[in-house]
C-alpha cells in the first residue's frame, strides 16, 4: 500500500502551478508593444462589424502556411478596413498561427474601438487602418527597445556600434532589393569578439517597393544609436518593417541547427573474416567516393555553364533582351498617323530634347511622343538598348516609356500620356494654383521625392535627371506626379566625361551653379532642382520670374531673406488658404537645405524623403544658398544651351547617409 507523504505537497503545487504558468504563457505570448491610435468609433458604428471581421479574416487565413497576407473588411468607404498580418520570416506555420491568434485576441480586448491599431509580438505583427496601408510605407507608430541583461551595456563600443550599423546596413541593402511579393526577410552571424557573435535580423512587409523597404529599414537603422547606443541587444519596430540585433541567436538559422546525425556503421564491421571487412570496406568507399566524384563533376559543369552562361550575359545583356525590341518598336507610318503627322494642333510642348505631341493609337491609347533632336551621335543599336533598359524602370512617380521608333534619322520616344499636363500649368496660373490645395501641394512634392530617389539609387541605372524642372513633372487624373525625361539623361547626355560636360543641358534657376558655370553635375545637382521645384510649389511663383510688389527678386534670395529674418511664411502662396503652417515652413527649410551653395552640405534624396516622412526629424541650419544669377539674368555670360545627343558614359557618385538628429 502506497504512503503520501505531506511534506511534498507544497512540492507537487508548486510544479503544477508553474507547469499551469508555462501553459498559459505558451498559448497567450505578452505583446511587445500595441499601439491603439486615438481615433474611435461608437460601439454601434458599422466600424464595429468592420473590425471584427477582419480580426477573424487575419486569424483564419494564418492557416494557409503563409507569412503575410492582407485583407479588407466593410462594405463602403465609410466603414471599410485595411489590415494585415506579418510573421517574423524564420518561425513556422503553427507559431505564426499561434502568434497571430494571440494578436487579434489582444486587440479584440484592448483596441476593439479604435480604427488604427498595430500589435507586435516576438513572431509576429498586425497592423490595421481606416486608410489603405497596402504597398505603402508606414513608418509611425515606431517603437524602440534595448536589452538590459547584465546591464545591457558593452564595454568595446567603439567597435561594436559600427559592426552593427554596417551589418545592419549590408543586411537592409540585400533584402530590399528582393522584388515585391517575396519575403523580405534576411539575418547575418558575424564575429564580434573570439568567442561571441552578433545576430542580426531584418524584415519589411513583402508588398513594399525596393525603395520603400530600403528607406523603412534605414529609418529603423538610424534609431539604433538613440535607443540603444552601445547596448547588447536592441530592436525598432515599425509598422512596414523591423529590425534586431542580440549577442545570441534569437532566430532560427542554419548555423545554429544541430550537426546532422552520422551516417549508421555498416553491420559487417561490427564482427566477422578480414576477407568479410575487406569487402565491406571496398563497398564503403565505393558507395562514399562514387557519388562524392559524381557531385563534384557536376558542380563542376553547372559552374562552368553557368559562368559561360554570365559571360554572354554580361557580353550581350541588352542583346539578350533585344527579343522586347520587337515589343517595344512602334512603325513610324502610326505614330505619324496617331499625331496627325505631327500637327501644332496636338503639340504639347517643347523641351530641351525635341517637342512633345499628344497621339492616340488606333486601338484608343491614348501616348505622348517625343521627337529627339536629328543629330544624334549615337547609333542605331545603342540607342535601341538604351531604351530597352529606361523602359524597364518601373515607378509609380515616373513616365512610363513605352517604346521607340527609328526612322531615318527620326528618332521618336512613346510615353503614357499623363492627363492632367505638367505641374508648372497648375501651380503658376493663379486660377488653377487656387485649386491646389496645400494637401495636393505636399502630395506631389513626396511624390517627386520618391520618384528622384527611385533614379538615383533604386533602379537598375542610376540615372542623374539633370533638368528637373515644373514642366517635366506631369500630374495623373488623381494629381499624382510623375517625372519625365528621366532617361533623356542616359540617351542624350551631352560631351560627358566622368560628371563634366562642356556643353549644358537644362534650364537656368534650376540647374546648380556648379553644374550652369563649371559643367560638373552629379545627384547633389537633381538634389538642388528639386529643393528650387520644392520653393516654388509652396511659393506659387517662378524661379526666374519671382515678384515682391513691383520689384523683380530672384526667389532663392527672397527665401532666403525672409528665413534669416524669421518671415518665411511670407513666401507662402496666397491662395493657400488652409493647412498646417508648420508643415508649409518645413518645406522651406528643407528646400534651402537642397540649394546650399557647398554641394557637400546639400541632403540626398534618401535623407530628403526621410525628412518629408517624418516631423519629428531636427532639421540643420541652412545657409546661405547658392545665387548666380540677379534680376532673372545669369551672371556669366560663358554658358550656352545645346541640344545635340552624344553618347553617354555613366557618372557614379558616391552617397553619405546623413543622420538624423
Amino acid at each position: 500500500m502506497l504512503s503520501f507523504n505531506p511534506f511534498f505537497l507544497p512540492v507537487v503545487l508548486l510544479l503544477l502551478l508553474g507547469s499551469l504558468s508555462l501553459t498559459t504563457h505558451a498559448a497567450d505570448p505578452p505583446p511587445l508593444y500595441q499601439v491603439c491610435e486615438n481615433r474611435t468609433f461608437s460601439q454601434n458604428s458599422p466600424y464595429n462589424s468592420s473590425l471584427k471581421s477582419l480580426l477573424s479574416s487575419l486569424s483564419s487565413n494564418v492557416t494557409r502556411n503563409i507569412e503575410f497576407y492582407n485583407t479588407t473588411s466593410g462594405q463602403n468607404t465609410s466603414d471599410i478596413l485595411y489590415g494585415l498580418f506579418l510573421c517574423r520570416g524564420d518561425v513556422n506555420s503553427q507559431k505564426c498561427q499561434a502568434c497571430v491568434a494571440a494578436a487579434t485576441k489582444e486587440l479584440a480586448t484592448k483596441c476593439s474601438k479604435e480604427k488604427l491599431a498595430v500589435i507586435w509580438y516576438d513572431e509576429c505583427m498586425i497592423h490595421y487602418s481606416n486608410e489603405s496601408i497596402f504597398s505603402t510605407m508606414a513608418v509611425r507608430p515606431r517603437i524602440s527597445m534595448l536589452n538590459t541583461q547584465d546591464n545591457g551595456n558593452i564595454t568595446e563600443r567603439d567597435r561594436f556600434n559600427p559592426l552593427v550599423s554596417m551589418t545592419m546596413t549590408d543586411l537592409a541593402s540585400r533584402v530590399s532589393n528582393f522584388p515585391i511579393g517575396v519575403k523580405k526577410f534576411g539575418t547575418n552571424r558575424t564575429k564580434f569578439l573570439e568567442f561571441q557573435d552578433l545576430y542580426s535580423l531584418v524584415q519589411c512587409t513583402p508588398d513594399l517597393s525596393s525603395g520603400d523597404c530600403n528607406l523603412c529599414l534605414r529609418i529603423a537603422i538610424n534609431r539604433l544609436p538613440i535607443c540603444c547606443d552601445g547596448k547588447r541587444g536592441g530592436r525598432v519596430l515599425l509598422p512596414s518593417c523591423n529590425i534586431r540585433y542580440e549577442l545570441y541567436p534569437f532566430y532560427k538559422d542554419a548555423s545554429t541547427a544541430p550537426p546532422p546525425t552520422p551516417w549508421p556503421p555498416s553491420p559487417g564491421l561490427a564482427a566477422g573474416s578480414k576477407g568479410t571487412k575487406r569487402n565491406n570496406t571496398t563497398r564503403t568507399v565505393v558507395v562514399i567516393v562514387v557519388p562524392t566524384l559524381v557531385g563534384i563533376i557536376l558542380v563542376i559543369s553547372i559552374i562552368y555553364l553557368f559562368l559561360r552562361l554570365r559571360k554572354r550575359k554580361d557580353n550581350f545583356e541588352t542583346m539578350d533582351e533585344m527579343g522586347n525590341v520587337e515589343s517595344l518598336q512602334f512603325d513610324f507610318d502610326v505614330i505619324r498617323a496617331a499625331t496627325a503627322d505631327f500637327s501644332d494642333a496636338n503639340k504639347l510642348g517643347r523641351g530641351g530634347f525635341g517637342p512633345v505631341y499628344k497621339g492616340k493609337l488606333s486601338n484608343g491609347q491614348e501616348i505622348a511622343v517625343k521627337r529627339l533632336s536629328k543629330n544624334s551621335g549615337q547609333g542605331d543599336l545603342e540607342f535601341k538598348n538604351e531604351v530597352v533598359l529606361v523602359a524597364k524602370l518601373q515607378h509609380r512617380n515616373l513616365v512610363r516609356l513605352l517604346g521607340f521608333c527609328l526612322e531615318g534619322n527620326e528618332r521618336l520616344l512613346v510615353y503614357e500620356f499623363v492627363t492632367n499636363r505638367s505641374l508648372d500649368h497648375h501651380i503658376f496660373d493663379p486660377k488653377k494654383s487656387a485649386n491646389l490645395d496645400w494637401e495636393s501641394r505636399y502630395k506631389i512634392i513626396k511624390g517627386i521625392a520618391r520618384g528622384l530617389l527611385y533614379l538615383h539609387e533604386d533602379s537598375r541605372l542610376r540615372i542623374i535627371h539633370r533638368d528637373l524642372k515644373a514642366a517635366n513633372v506631369l500630374l495623373d487624373i488623381e494629381m499624382n506626379p510623375k517625372i519625365s525625361d528621366f532617361g533623356m539623361a542616359r540617351m542624350c547626355v551631352l560631351d560627358q566625361t566622368e560628371g563634366n560636360t562642356n556643353r549644358i543641358v537644362g534650364t537656368y534657376g534650376y540647374m546648380a551653379p556648379e553644374y550652369a558655370m563649371l559643367g560638373q553635375f552629379s545627384i547633389k545637382s537633381d538634389v538642388f532642382s528639386f529643393g528650387v521645384l520644392m520653393l516654388e510649389i509652396v511659393s506659387g511663383q517662378k524661379i526666374t520670374s519671382f515678384r515682391e510688389g513691383e520689384n523683380r527678386e530672384y526667389l532663392l534670395s527672397y527665401a532666403w531673406k525672409n528665413w534669416r529674418e524669421g518671415t518665411a511664411a511670407n513666401l507662402i502662396d496666397l491662395t493657400l488658404r488652409s493647412g498646417p503652417l508648420s508643415e508649409m515652413i518645413r518645406c522651406i527649410h528643407i528646400g534651402l537645405l537642397c540649394v546650399q551653395a557647398n554641394v557637400a552640405d546639400r541632403l540626398d534624396m534618401a535623407t530628403v524623403v526621410l525628412m518629408l516622412n517624418s516631423n519629428s526629424i531636427a532639421l540643420p541650419l541652412p545657409t546661405q544658398p547658392a545665387s548666380f544669377m540677379q534680376n532673372g539674368f545669369p551672371l556669366t555670360t560663358s554658358m550656352k544651351l545645346d541640344t545635340d545627343c552624344k553618347p553617354v558614359s555613366q557618372y557614379e557618385v558616391s552617397i553619405t547617409e546623413l543622420d538624423p538628429r
